[in-house]
This record gives C-alpha cells, structure tokens and sequence, in this order.
C-alpha cells in the first residue's frame, strides 16, 4: 500500500513524510533486530524519496501513538534496576544502542539530506515536557542528555523534541495540539514547527468515533500560517491499521482510521483531502510572500474579532488597492468569530468573512480561498468504518446498498479451546504474580488456577441466608473473566476498576480459574514500565461459612496463552494441530470456541474488508497473519449530535458519531495478505457470535456529490506566476469537481440541478429554480469518465432566474470503468 499512499500525500500538497519508529518492531527481543515486510524503515524511506518528498523521522523511541507500549519492547521492563524515561543509566544505555542504530543505518544507506537522501529533520523523545515534572531534577537531567546524546550523533540535521518549552538551544521545541497558531519556540533563533496537527482523533472500545470538519482542520492551519507558522504536519494525514497486536491501551480499538485525510483502507476522505488540498495550493501561492518577511508580518485589526496579516517584500498601505504596486504581497483575513459572518474592508474594498474562517489572498486582492467554504466533493464509501454492519442488523439478509458481496460461508468448522492449564508451559507458585512478568507479553491472556474446597457448612450457610459466595479482586486492568469447574461465570471490563462476581460452588473441591487479558498495553503517561497488567491487591472469597478467606498467597497455578494460539491453529500448516468438526446449531454463540472456514478473495484490487459485527470478542486471521483484536462492545446512545457545527474550539468530543452502535464492526484484510482463492480465515471467540452472519466486502466510493455557488472562487488552477515574482488570477467560472477512485468511473447522474437546489449528499432536491437542461448537460460531460469539470455559470445552463444566485448541486455513482472491466470478465 505504501506506493499510492505517498502518492495521495503528495498530490494533496504534502512535501514532507513524518514517521515514527516503533522500537518494539524493530528490536522485538534484546539486541536482535528485524526490519521486514511492514517494519522495512529504509524501504519506506526510499519510497518516500522516489516520490520527490522530505521525510522527518521521529526516532523517539518512545512513541505514544496509541501503539502497544508506546512503542517500547517489553523486554526492557525487565532489565534490572531500570526506569524509562528518566536519568536512569540502564535505560539511557539502552535509548542511546537503539537511537544510535536507527542513525547509522541512515547514513549508511545516506539517506540524510547532505547525502542527497529525503531526510531534513528528525525527533529524539516524545512530549517528555507533559510528564517531566513529575520526574523533579532527575527528568531534567534526563531531557538534557538525550539532547546532548542525539547532537553527539553527528547527524547534519535539525533535532526536534515536541512540547519541550525547556529544550535546549540547539534543539527545535515544536508545538503538538489541535491548535497552534498562538505558539513560539523558547528562541528567536528556531522556526515555528507543528509537529502533530491533530486532525482527527483516535477511538476506544465501547466509545464513539470522532470526526474532525474539514472546514475546522483548514482554519486552525491557515491561522498557523497566518501567524508566522514554518512547518506543520498533519496527524494523521493516513493512520491506517493497528494490525495484529500493536494497537495501544488501554482499551484502544484496531482501526487507527483517525477521521485523517486519507482513510484506513488508503482511500481519500472527501470532502477533508480535497479541501486541505485547495489550502494547500493556496498557501504555496503565498509563498514567495511568506519567505520575503524575515520577521513578523504587517498586523491590521480589523474588528473586535477581525484580523489581517500582511506579507510583503515592502509596507503595504491597506487603504487603497494593491494592484499597481509591483512589491510581493500576500494576505490572510481572519474572523474568529464563532456565530457572524463579518464584511471587513482592506485594500481599498470589501471583503465578507464566514463564521471561525480565513480568507487567503496571494495578491492581496483576491481571495482564492476561505477555510469555511468548502469546493471539494463529498465522497460516500460501500460502507463506514462505523456503520452498523450487515451482521449486527436486524434483518441480517439486507446488504447495504451498492455492496457488492454477501455473507462469508456456510462452512464453518469449530474446535473448543481448553479453560486453565492446558501445556507443559504450565508451572505452579505461592500468590498472584503480575502478568507481564509472566507473559512477556507474546500473548494477551494469562490463565490463574487454584483449588477452593466447599464444606457442608457453606452449603448449608448459603441455603439459609439465600445467597452466594462472590470473590472479589481489589484491581484488574483490561478484562477478567472467572471459571468455576471451567464454566464461565462471570467477567469484568475496564482499567484498574474491581472485580465482584457471585459464584455458584460445589460441595467438595471446586477448581477456580481467573483469565487475565490485556487489549493493549499502556501507551502514554509516566512511570510506564510500572503499569504493568492483570490484578493488584488482593484475591478473596466472601460469604463462607467461616467469613473471607484470601486467597491472595494461595497456590496458584499459571498458563500463558491459549493452547489453539500457540499450538498455530491460524495457520494453513498447523490445521492437524486441532480437533476441528463442522459446525452445529449449537456451537453458535458459544464462548471460547475456535472457528475456521476456506474463502475467497472478492474480485478486482479495491480494499478488503471483513465484517465480525456478529462476533463478541476474539482475534482474526487470515493464512496465518494476525488481523488485529475484534470487539463489538457497543458505544453510549447519547453524545453524538444530529449535525456538527464546524465553528467554534474542537475537542476530540465535539463531533461524535456512531453512538448506539459497536465501535467497530469492519476490519481491514490487506490485499497483499490474500490469495485469489482458498484462504484460510480463524477467528477465536471468547464470549460467544454467530461466524454464518461474517461477511466480506470491497471498501470504495459509490456516491460522489457536490454543490457549488456560481459567486465561489475560481478555480485554483486560475491562478499563475508572473516573472515578477507576484501571482495573478484569470476571471474565469467556478468549476465543480467530481472524481471517482482510481479504476472507477462515473456511471450515472442521479441528481442534477442549476438553481436554488437544496439539502445536501444524499438528500439533494430541486428548488422553485431549477435550470432543465442541467441534467442533460452533466450526463454527457461526465458519465463514462473517472473525473470531470463543470464551470458553474449561466453561460453554461441560461440563466433560470434572474437576479437570484445560483448554485450547481450534483450527485453522481462511480461503478467499475469498462477497461477495468474486460480483464476481470476473462478470468
């Protein structure tokens, strides 16, 4: 995937790749390293290259990211006498081997800029500012040799450390936030660097997904700008997929979608791509203006929320126009007003500001521009990474529509899995150990087994006073779940929260189990490597006859894993390893089962999605590769609104979606991970699903729409340089824009109007003005193409009412273009 995803970056405007390095990829156990398939670094990078981009290469190496562990390997907690991130000497000594290995291998392969390779910048630690204090003295004395430590490097390029206010003066402190116009450096000497442009915003298991409006990003960026900004970078630009077991904690789902610019599935978010793209060729028309001011730019008030901010080769006299002036000058009208729309007059006339918006002029006279005015399309996907899946609706026979696909197979086989101790790795201690101590972390479950012996008397206690034993664990982190005699009885969710279950003994001796799993591991804040997993306090019986008995220091026999995982079940050359048998009626929904069955990779090479929104809770596979953990934990019914207003402050609560439904029903199959036929596809259910209702489908744009004002701006491509250095603009039509994916192409025209149209995507319809022939004239300028332009003016469509301004309002289906077609119908 990585080809066309920096392309896409690139043809939105990116000049710059940013990257983390994820240590616990790379250097999975202790001094052997791995820089493969999906961890190949220099491969990435070489990429980056071909397609004429920078690279800025945050080594870190602790990440955050809403990675497993914040990126670090687990080994590392095990190192005696350690602690991160602090003026420790055996964690600097194993930062300064690992940083100092990710160095060399770019200069050995001469990837740095002065080598003529992509990379101009790179990042030593990661937002240590936010939890240095917490450290005292030692913290700052850490900061200060990991500085010292990656100059030492030698490296011929800029460091970075982001939200460092303290940062020492040869390395850049840089701004992470959704908002970072009103930043500075801690020196005049350092550029204004936005390091993590939050655009969007991760999500958790049981929560809503957050949405980020495009109309918001493309302010707080044209506002950077505005305000003096050298560099920011959009987090995420493509978040992509948390694979396998990589995703963070706690509680952080698979997807890592992040609402970015270019979804999960490596497709373009419209209307987000397309109208940061447009921001983008805006601000580098600005740019020979931008570069001349060494300094701060002309500032003009312009209300009591109004602003202006002048970029010229010389002092611009904003009285009267600029026209005749021969100097370079660019502006940005601001209007930081939430609820008005404002006309401001600079420049010798008048200009009319949205709400929370800025206006963008590279000549200081015409805006091509505002951030609040969007003129990319809308594009709608097969399906939403949110949607309700076909599995978890009612009527589980309707497909949504325009899927092409159904439901996965009617053959499923099914192998139970084993509660407790199941393998020689087995062993037996006095107390509860803490479980990473004991896993390691090469699996997420840890089995905890003793023996509780039940007298006539507790039988006899609980029958007269009518009530249960519970046992009680003070803390458990994750998911606990409790087996008496290898039943399930019970199970809990959440981070260091308690734990009571009634339970339901037998006379003599019962055996009690306790799973501890985790679904991520810590991955921000400080004090990391003693978060650590499992349960804390203490482990008791209530309600015998005798009163509590702790069971604490109790015997406890310990498991790692499961005995399918690591017995490679998921594998095609492991199948032998199990007792698979064909699945009945009443292996549905049944808990800690195993599930396997053969399937087909769907047609063509659009993305690959797989539907377990009729599972519980478990992991995927497909031919033996770790899909991620899946989850339907359903988010709250409340705190998504009818509409979002793009005005106003964001936070990553403010325009919510999904409540009621799970997090997430849809997974992401790589397509490079399947064959055209006779893939082996396991899944492991811990709480019970019915796999018959799993589907598999192809992520692309069906519907693509847009409206645009016959006053919008020209199009940018209007624009050009002039020897002199300035920019001018052509008088020429808005133009709307409509584009399929790559391979597709517009099949039909289902709602067209040149007028006073109404509503929006999907709910398009005629208003008293309605131009008849616009129809027509759409159908034949686009239908059978991937993209077409359509100037949005009454040359083009008459005029159907005088006096009124119009708007063109267009939605159109993208199918399979017919040259995509031919090969597939001869397979």
């Amino acid at each position: 995937m990585w080809p066309s995803i920096i392309a896409k970056c690139k043809e939105g405007g990116a000049d710059v790749i940013e990257t983390y390095i994820f240590w616990n990829g790379h250097e999975p156990a202790k001094g052997q390293y791995y820089f493969e398939e999906r961890f190949d670094l220099v491969r990435f990078i070489k990429l980056v290259a071909a397609e004429g981009l920078f690279l800025f290469l945050r080594i870190g190496p602790y990440a955050c990211a809403e990675w497993n562990f914040g990126g670090f390997p687990v080994w590392l907690r095990d190192i005696p006498g350690i602690e991160f991130r602090t003026d420790n000497e055996p964690y600097k000594a194993e930062m300064q081997t690992f940083v100092t290995k990710i160095v060399d291998m770019m200069k050995d392969e001469k990837l740095y800029s002065w080598q003529g390779g992509p990379i101009i910048l790179q990042q030593i630690e990661n937002e240590y500012g936010n939890i240095q204090g917490k450290y005292g003295q030692a913290g700052k004395r850490y900061m200060q040799w990991a500085a010292q430590m990656a100059l030492g490097l030698d490296t011929g390029i800029p460091w970075v450390m982001c939200r460092q206010t303290d940062a020492p003066e040869q390395i850049l402190d840089t701004c992470n936030a959704f908002y970072c116009d009103g930043f500075k450096p801690n020196s005049y000497n350092k550029p204004t660097i936005w390091t993590e442009d939050w655009d969007g915003w991760y999500a958790d298991w049981g929560g809503p997904l957050p949405h980020r409006p495009a109309e918001d990003s493309a302010f707080a960026v044209a506002r950077f700008y505005q305000r003096g900004g050298s560099l920011q970078n959009y987090y995420m630009y493509f978040g992509g997929t948390n694979f396998a077991r990589t995703a963070g904690g706690p509680l952080q789902i698979t997807s890592y979608d992040y609402d970015a610019p270019i979804n999960e599935y490596g497709m373009l978010r419209q209307p987000k791509w397309g109208h940061l793209k447009d921001l983008h060729t805006a601000i580098k028309l600005c740019e020979p203006a931008l570069i001349a001011v060494d300094g701060s730019p002309q500032y003009v008030k312009l209300g009591s929320m109004q602003e202006a901010h002048i970029y010229s080769s010389a002092k611009v006299h904003t009285n009267g126009s600029t026209a005749g002036n021969a100097q370079i000058c660019s502006a940005f009208l601001a209007n930081i007003d939430e609820h008005k729309y404002v006309s401001v007059w600079i420049f010798g006339k008048s200009y009319n500001l949205p709400p929370w918006s800025v206006s963008i002029l590279p000549d200081c006279e015409n805006v091509a521009f505002n951030t609040a005015r969007v003129g990319a399309q809308t594009s709608v996907f097969t399906f939403e990474s949110g949607s309700p899946s076909h599995s978890s609706r009612r009527e589980p026979s309707v497909l949504l529509p325009g899927v092409r696909g159904s439901y996965l197979s009617s053959t499923w086989w099914t192998s139970k899995e084993t509660i407790g101790t199941w393998g020689d790795g087995s062993f037996a201690t006095q107390g509860i150990l803490e479980h990473l101590n004991v896993t390691k972390d090469i699996s997420d479950y840890l089995w905890y087994t003793t023996s509780v012996n039940i007298s006539d008397e507790d039988v006899a206690f609980w029958s007269s006073k009518g009530v249960l034993p519970s046992l009680i664990i003070d803390q458990i982190r994750d998911v606990a779940r409790v087996f008496v005699n290898g039943k399930l009885a019970g199970s809990q969710v959440g981070h260091w929260v308690s734990l009571k279950q009634p339970i339901q003994f037998v006379r003599g001796l019962n055996e009690l189990t306790l799973l501890s799993e985790i679904v991520g591991l810590q991955n921000y804040g400080a004090f990391l490597e003693k978060d650590g997993a499992g349960f804390k306090g203490q482990v008791k019986l209530t309600g015998l006859s005798n009163g509590d008995t702790d069971l604490t220091n109790s015997a406890w026999t310990y498991q790692v894993g499961l005995k399918g995982e690591f017995s490679m079940i998921y594998t095609p050359e492991k199948q032998e390893c199990a007792e698979w048998s064909a699945m009945q009626t009443d292996n549905i929904q049944s808990p800690f089962t195993w599930y396997k069955t053969m399937v087909d990779a769907p047609e063509g090479t659009d993305p690959v999605a797989i539907d377990l929104g009729s599972m519980g809770k478990g992991q995927a596979w497909v031919n033996g590769r770790l899909i991620g953990r899946y989850w339907s934990l359903v988010a709250p019914e409340s705190g998504c609104p009818s509409s979002c207003n793009y005005p106003g402050a964001y936070s990553e609560t403010k325009c919510q979606s999904n409540c009621g439904m799970p997090t997430q029903s849809w997974y992401h199959i790589p397509r490079e991970w399947l064959q055209e036929s006779n893939n082996l596809l396991v899944l492991f259910e811990e709480t019970g699903g019915d796999p018959s209702k799993i589907s598999l489908e192809v992520h692309y744009t069906k519907t693509i729409c847009s409206r645009i004002s016959e006053n919008y701006y020209p199009p940018l491509s209007a624009w050009s340089w002039l020897d002199t250095g300035r920019v001018s603009v052509d008088s020429v039509a808005p133009e709307l824009l409509l584009r399929c994916d790559d391979g597709y192409e517009i099949s039909r025209i289902t709602f067209a109007s040149y007028g006073t149209p109404s509503g929006g995507c999907q709910n398009f319809s005629k208003g008293k003005c309605h131009a008849a022939s616009t129809l027509d004239f759409v159908t034949e300028a686009c239908v059978g193409k991937n993209k077409c332009a359509i100037s949005v003016s009454n040359d083009v469509f008459g005029d159907p009412c005088r006096g009124v301004l119009k708007d063109l309002a267009v939605e159109a289906e993208c199918s399979l273009s017919s040259a995509t077609k031919e090969p597939r119908d001869e397979m």
